[in-house]
């Protein structure tokens, strides 16, 4: 059964730099994902290190939070069915390489550390990143389009 879900997709700063952000928005959008936040953040390291704690005792940590600090991120939330597992199939998979054609990261990108996007990894992490990344909150509406996506 599929559920209606939260989740929390970042272009990183070489997906901002190479202008794949409008790219990246449209794909979610033509899949019928509801856009329910949406901000370019200039993410401070302490900000990064929080986001990315789990990676914390990782030897390619210190790089990541540099890499992630270097220049403006997109973050946003899109909601909709299993938002969490399709978002991450979008995505594609961490290493760019090894993305199938038709994905973000495989249309997109050949290195691991620079692979476009995040994608939050399960429903807890999902909401821990929104309210990291979101603390005012997000935007309700109802998309008048939902009876089309939806049955």
């Amino acid at each position: 059964m599929s559920t209606k879900e939260q989740t929390y997709i970042m272009v990183k700063p070489d997906g901002v730099q190479r202008g794949l952000v409008g790219d990246i928005i449209a794909r979610f959008e033509k899949r019928g994902f509801k856009l329910v936040a949406l901000k370019l953040v200039q993410a401070t390291t302490e900000h990064l290190e929080k986001h990315y704690a789990d990676l914390k005792g990782k030897p390619f940590f210190p790089g990541l939070i540099k890499y992630m600090a270097s220049g403006p991120v997109v973050a946003m939330v899109w909601e909709g069915l299993d938002a969490v597992k399709t978002g991450r199939v979008m995505l594609g998979a961490t290493n760019p390489l090894a993305s199938a054609p038709g994905t973000i990261r495989g249309d997109y990108a050949l290195a691991v550390g620079r692979n476009i996007c995040h994608g939050s990894d399960a429903v807890e992490s999902a909401q821990k990143e929104i309210a990291l990344w979101f603390p005012e909150g997000l935007v309700q509406y109802t998309n008048t389009l939902e009876g089309w996506v939806f049955e």
